[in-house]
């Protein structure tokens, strides 16, 4: 077997650890590695819309499915996660959402120092160069994401946020500033017509550092251990088995399924579930694996009137779609530069609350399978809780690291995520039947106006919904039990190993979850380099 050593090593070169790798090479005194199992890149991952063909992509995506469950009507549910330099972020929808201020203070309320919202937001703004008008509060103008504001706009747009207005919702220029209620356009991580992945922002410009080795196409199947120390990790490439060894730390960012099925292959896990698969248990800890939350999300559809050409399914087809190819050659625009949903709303499902518990987004096209253009006209609508309570877990089936782990999602088991999710829908149905945008609409395709009663309606959610991609919380951070790692993103008893990715997450958080995890990478390294 190979043997190499570094001071770092950092496992998986997504959303948090292409930033460790960044990071963490910066200043030239420390020798990293970082290991990503999946390729280097994909071609459809520069262009916006590339995110509808990656969704179901071999080459870059892992393409999980959850075990069948009576939430979900018995369906496997699909769980795309990137495979790829850059991780999620390289086939995501590229929406940039921090969530709310309460999010990070329920996390610093459990305990953790240091992850309270004021704590959190110069983090925020000093990894984000955003490009547009903004609050210089909770805006940054240098770090290296590229975030912008929409540059979508026509009728459809404007007759939502109007439609909103009338049923009581306020438009919102700045869903990461001061406030998240409202609705307005999205902000992405879209520059000059390119994703801007944490690969493309992170990694590339890291990449000429000679003390810095980036790794594609290794799977890591063990973390190496002295005792209660982790001191390496072994991985494969090209059939070669190497080991390598970590001086200072190994930091495990491989995402919230493959960082828990990391740690229990290695043999930190529940004791009775690792002996039962032959895996010799090095360490016991009860929540890795738990807590699994998502956002599990109705899709919504309604038609329009064709002759109007208003949506993507009039102005994406035929000639149109070589129009929209010439549109995005030239100025970055139209159907192949958007980011998905271009608009959203964040929205109270019942007075007295103190922030939106339910998220809402549009599609400015009917979508099919995949976010493929229907043959028919109209508009896609997704509504969620955005603070489910229903937990789930994540554990290997198997001690091969090759076999996908077990995904169990428990969803619409907290009575308050039904009541929530139900509540959307209602809102939903509001805004698309108010005076603003109800004559250009000719119906109500999905779930239909005949399905109305409560029972119907969540029978028909768990029949038809789907998840937004925003798995997180299955190695938390805590000092509880169930706590996987601390306030510092240490594993609980063990020496040398941290985790940082969406895992780590208590909560979900207000919205999507790439933002975060970027963040969670930024002050995952900040903590690292303090400790030497």
């Amino acid at each position: 077997m190979e043997h190499q050593t570094y001071d770092y090593i950092v496992v998986g070169a997504g959303s948090a650890g292409s930033v460790l790798a960044n990071r963490l090479s910066a200043d030239g005194k420390h020798q990293v590695l970082v290991l990503e199992a999946g390729r280097e890149s994909h071609p459809w991952s520069r262009i916006p819309v590339g995110f509808a063909k990656l969704i179901d992509h071999p080459a870059a995506n892992w393409l999980y499915s959850s075990e069948p469950e009576e939430a979900t009507g018995q369906r496997r549910i699909p769980v795309p996660r990137g495979k790829l330099l850059g991780g999620s972020s390289s086939i995501n929808g590229m929406v940039f959402v921090r969530g709310q201020a309460q999010d990070y203070d329920t996390w610093s309320q459990f305990g953790n120092r240091g992850w309270s919202y004021q704590e959190v937001l110069p983090i925020f703004r000093e990894m984000e160069n955003y490009s547009g008008d903004a609050d210089e509060e909770f805006h940054g103008r240098s770090g290296p994401l590229k975030v912008s504001e929409s540059f979508e706009g026509g009728p459809i747009y404007d007759m939502l946020i109007e439609a909103a207005g009338e049923v009581g919702i306020p438009y919102n220029p700045d869903y990461n500033g001061a406030s998240q209620e409202g609705i307005g356009m999205t902000q992405s991580t879209i520059n000059k017509g390119r994703r801007m992945s944490t690969a493309y922002c992170y990694l590339d410009p890291a990449r000429g550092r000679k003390n810095l080795k980036i790794q594609a196409n290794a799977l890591t199947d063990k973390l190496v251990m002295d005792g209660k120390r982790c001191i390496g990790v072994r991985y494969t490439v090209g059939g070669r088995s190497i080991e390598a060894r970590a001086n200072r730390e190994v930091v495990v960012s491989a995402g919230s399924i493959n960082s828990p099925q990391l740690l229990e292959l290695s043999g930190i896990g529940q004791a009775d579930r690792l002996r039962d698969l032959g895996i010799e248990v090095i360490h016991e800890l009860k929540g890795v694996g738990e807590n699994l939350r998502d956002h599990y999300s109705p899709r919504m559809l309604w038609t329009t009137k064709p002759s109007l050409g208003l949506t993507y399914n009039d102005k994406g087809r035929g000639l149109g779609l070589v129009w929209e190819a010439l549109r995005y050659l030239f100025t970055d625009k139209g159907l192949l530069g958007i980011p998905a949903a271009p608009i959203r709303a964040y929205v109270r499902s019942r007075a007295g609350l103190d922030s939106p518990d339910v998220g809402m987004a549009w599609f400015p096209f009917l979508a099919g399978p995949n976010f493929s253009l229907a043959k028919e006209s109209g508009i896609t609508a997704v509504t969620q809780i955005l603070r489910s309570e229903s937990t789930g877990s994540i554990h290997v089936s198997s001690a091969d690291a090759t076999t996908p782990p077990a995904i169990r999602f428990n969803f619409l088991s907290a009575q308050i995520d039904r009541d929530v999710t139900l509540e959307g829908m209602r809102v939903l149905r509001r805004i698309m039947t108010a005076p603003a945008i109800r004559d250009v609409l000719s119906g109500e395709l999905s779930p239909g106006v005949n399905i109305e009663a409560e029972d119907e309606l969540l029978d028909w959610v768990k029949q038809n919904a789907e998840t937004t991609y925003h798995p997180v919380g299955t190695c938390k951070m805590g000092a509880d039990p169930m706590a996987v790692v601390d306030d510092q993103l240490r594993v609980h008893g063990i020496e040398g190993l941290r985790v940082a990715d969406a895992s780590i997450m208590p909560t979900l958080t207000s919205g999507n979850t790439n933002a975060p995890s970027i963040m969670i990478g930024e002050k995952a390294s900040r903590m690292m380099l303090a400790a030497v």
